[in-house]
């Protein structure tokens, strides 16, 4: 297959080119820095420059290439409206006629479940009452997985672990390493998270899969999610930090992290065959932490 990532530098598109290029695929990468450009290349990924929605440098990779995956505005809906628009709008003049519908994978996120930290969600479950942060995304997702020209799959990842760009151990590990560790929000809200190698794996299956379960929406997550506050005494104890405290969150993005999420997804598993396999944060805690300081140079 020939597939374009949007966004292939970042915590998410660059473990999805990855398992793309493993797999045997070719790998078109687009990133906005010139420098990053020159990673990609090292990685075998033909680098695109550009803003994800400047179509016009990568339109006529769209005539042939099987998929893209959109990976840069999980929280910018006029990015990802305008992406998925444009994508429309080209492929009924680039691409011939006797081709097979493009598959285009648009990334999301179990935000729009909503806080609730009583009720079981799953893959299926309505979403009424999605967090503010991302309430756009709905409708969005909808759009989507409703197209007639694209086969069109939305993904929603949970929070990501992994490396150096760990969504929370970039929230958490700071203050871990400062000597007191400081969670955000309130005791009692638990974590669902999915490491990057298996998010990667399970945007490869979901592709490669994509004229059989296009129309679908798939949350990605560990089987379990972790109580926060046995994250933070972990967290303690690997750092050598006294102790953990919270502290009200300072931005919408903050606000989101402290959403609670109990999330039990079924259709990766079901229509995929796909299971994580990385530890969680609690289990993977001291790698986890060592990998960040040394990305941090400490």
């Amino acid at each position: 297959m020939k597939v374009i990532i949007l966004g292939a530098t970042g915590a998410i598109g660059l473990p999805i080119a990855r398992a793309f290029l493993r797999a045997g695929h070719i790998v078109y990468g687009q990133t906005r820095s010139e420098s990053k450009a020159k990673q990609l290349a090292t990685e075998e990924i033909t680098p695109i420059v550009c803003q994800p929605a400047d179509i016009d440098k990568w339109k006529h990779l769209l005539a042939n290439v099987e998929a893209v995956v959109h990976t840069t505005a999980a929280h910018n809906s006029q990015d990802a409206v305008k992406v998925f628009n444009l994508v429309t709008e080209v492929i009924q003049t680039v691409r011939p006629a006797y081709a097979a519908k493009l598959i285009f994978v648009e990334t999301s996120g179990t935000l729009v479940h909503g806080d609730n930290r009583d009720e079981i969600i799953t893959d299926t479950t309505p979403t009424a009452t999605p967090h503010p942060f991302v309430a756009w995304r709905a409708e969005h997702e909808r759009n989507v997985v409703g197209s007639t020209l694209l086969n069109g799959i939305v993904i929603r990842p949970v929070w990501v672990i992994g490396r150096s760009e760990s969504h929370l151990g970039n929230l958490l590990f700071p203050s871990a390493h400062a000597g007191e560790v400081v969670g955000i929000g309130t005791p009692g809200a638990r974590y669902s998270i999915i490491h990057q190698d298996d998010l990667a794996d399970a945007y490869l299956r979901v592709v490669e899969r994509g004229s059989i379960v296009h129309g679908s929406i798939f949350d990605i997550a560990n089987e379990f999610t972790e109580s926060v506050d046995d994250v933070l005494a972990t967290l303690c104890k690997v750092s050598g930090a006294k102790g953990y405290k919270y502290r009200e969150p300072a931005n919408p993005f903050e606000q989101a992290a402290c959403t609670t999420t109990r999330i039990r997804p079924y259709l990766a598993r079901t229509l995929l065959g796909w299971s994580p396999r990385k530890p969680g944060l609690v289990d993977g805690m001291e790698t986890y932490y060592a990998t960040w300081k040394a990305s941090q140079g400490l």
